[in-house]
């Protein structure tokens, strides 16, 4: 099964992410488990880069699903570029998706995934309305 992203989506962040030798697997190509990894680290940087810090004590993002297209492998030495986009706002979610390419071909897409992200009241540990400085940035 393969999940496509949509067209309507907002670029919001994009980084490069070096290979380390420990992320490949006994194939010779970089784990399966750590393209969800390159996912989480793009998607951090774009809570870091929008000032959205962790806060137990208060609200923040939960991921409720995700998934990946492994398209192409990724190989030690490189670099894979990621690319973070946002769509389809909600109440209390919003739909991230990210793809990943070679620095050696960024234009080409390699692999691509998601995650549906639900605001959540951490103490209450129920879902909450997407602030409106988040909604504003993912219009």
């Amino acid at each position: 099964m393969r999940f496509d992203l949509p067209e309507a989506k907002k670029l919001t962040h994009e980084m490069t992410i070096p290979i380390r030798w420990g992320d490949m697997d006994a194939m010779g190509h970089v784990n399966n488990t750590i393209y969800f990894r390159y996912m989480e680290i793009v998607r951090i940087a774009w809570f870091d880069a929008i000032g959205c810090a962790p806060n137990p004590d208060g609200e923040g993002p939960v991921i409720v699903n995700a998934f990946c297209n492994f398209i192409r492998q990724f190989e030690y030495p490189g670099e894979v570029i990621a690319r973070h986009y946002v769509a389809n706002p909600g109440r209390t979610s919003l739909e991230t998706y990210v793809t990943m390419s070679s620095a050696a071909a960024p234009q080409r897409i390699d692999a691509s995934g998601g995650a549906k992200i639900v605001w959540t009241d951490f103490p209450q540990q129920k879902s909450a309305p997407l602030p409106d400085w988040l909604r504003a940035r993912v219009r």
